[in-house]
């Protein structure tokens, strides 16, 4: 813990008052998160508010966590979704991820999907895996579109390619199903052992029901596939 003292903490307090807002969001999150000073959310939202008046996005989408989840502040949909649409207005992807959630779930707008469905299109075009697999699940499941697994596979293979274990093993179920895509064992092996890696459950017991039933030529594909496989760069 630094002291009142600390050059940084100064610097950083003195631009902050003369209206800068980098500096305003940077002393916001060293309050939210007791960084060098005490935890304070109170402060926090204060500063985050000054940024946020300036249009600085990153502060916007700040107030609009701290207003849906109630952190520091009584929570309130109404201001998290106002907050987060000042961010996405500004291309921020988390903060159209999150205008999604919210007309997905109804929190504080009646549910609907069309516009959850706009919101993540935006998000994933900007590279956001959370939106490409939420499409995957709405494409999957025929939340708000008509049932299409191949549009499912293809949002799915997004997030998959950013490295999303969840979209890795529902892509290895695709395949090994031949729902979506073309049946394909090897594939399968690949995307079940990349999910499997990270730890889920469900990839690593696929993977064992499938060495039951796979040529060990097969296996070996799957396994060197996995191991060449790289992931993808936001975009």
């Amino acid at each position: 813990m630094t002291t009142d003292t600390d050059p940084q903490l100064e610097q950083i307090s003195a631009d902050a008052e003369a209206g800068d807002a980098t500096a305003q969001f940077i002393l916001g999150g060293m309050y939210e998160n007791g960084d060098g000073v005490a935890e304070d959310l109170t402060l926090a939202r204060h500063w985050y508010e000054k940024a946020a008046a300036q249009g600085f996005a990153d502060a916007q989408f700040n107030l609009g966590v701290m207003y849906e989840t109630g952190n520091g502040v009584k929570a309130d949909y109404a201001q998290a979704r106002h907050w987060y649409e000042k961010a996405a207005a500004q291309q921020d992807p988390a903060a159209q991820f999150n205008l999604g959630l919210l007309y997905a779930d109804g929190m504080g707008v009646p549910q609907d999907y069309a516009q959850a469905k706009i919101w993540w299109e935006k998000a994933a075009a900007l590279g956001d895996a959370d939106a490409q697999a939420n499409l995957g699940v709405m494409y999957a499941e025929g939340q708000g579109v008509a049932q299409d697994f191949v549009k499912a596979k293809d949002w799915y293979e997004k997030a998959a390619a950013q490295g999303d274990p969840d979209a890795q093993c529902i892509l290895g179920d695709m395949y090994a199903d031949g729902q979506g895509a073309p049946q394909d064992d090897v594939i399968a092996y690949k995307w079940f052992s990349l999910a499997g890696s990270c730890g889920i459950e469900e990839a690593m017991e696929a993977l064992e029901e499938m060495e039951s039933i796979m040529t060990k030529a097969q296996v070996a594909e799957g396994k060197k596939l996995a191991e060449q496989w790289k992931p993808v760069s936001r975009r």
